[in-house]
């Protein structure tokens, strides 16, 4: 299942952050909006899911098309990534037991696909 969100990690909260409106904050509270607009479902076990991250603007036409789907190997950190994902969805997450396959892309647009394996 392919959801239209843009993935983002999650980000260090403080007790000033119920209050402090910081941008890392609000972005990752609307991470977490969409995600339950969506409905986004997590198995816990034998998941596959895969972040799909977008091309900064700056890169040149060319670029872009060189690294469309190409490993994404800089800042956010994968963990971070599936870590702000579990928050979102799951209050706690301890069940989940079992990823068959993470990973993180470049792309045009930002999504996240999760394919649950039988």
């Amino acid at each position: 299942m392919e959801y239209p969100i843009t993935p983002c990690a999650k980000p260090r909260m403080t007790q000033a952050d119920k209050w402090k409106q910081r941008p890392a904050v609000l972005k990752y509270r609307a991470f977490k909006d969409l995600c339950r607009l969506y409905k986004v479902q997590l198995p816990e076990q034998g998941a596959s899911i895969t972040f799909l991250l977008p091309m900064p603007a700056s890169w040149s036409e060319e670029k872009k098309e060189s690294m469309n789907m190409m490993a994404h190997q800089s800042r956010p950190d994968l963990s971070n990534l599936l870590k702000a994902l579990e928050d979102a969805l799951f209050i706690e997450d301890s069940h989940i037991w079992h990823y068959n396959e993470l990973r993180k892309l470049w792309a045009r647009e930002g999504a996240i696909i999760i394919n649950r394996e039988v």
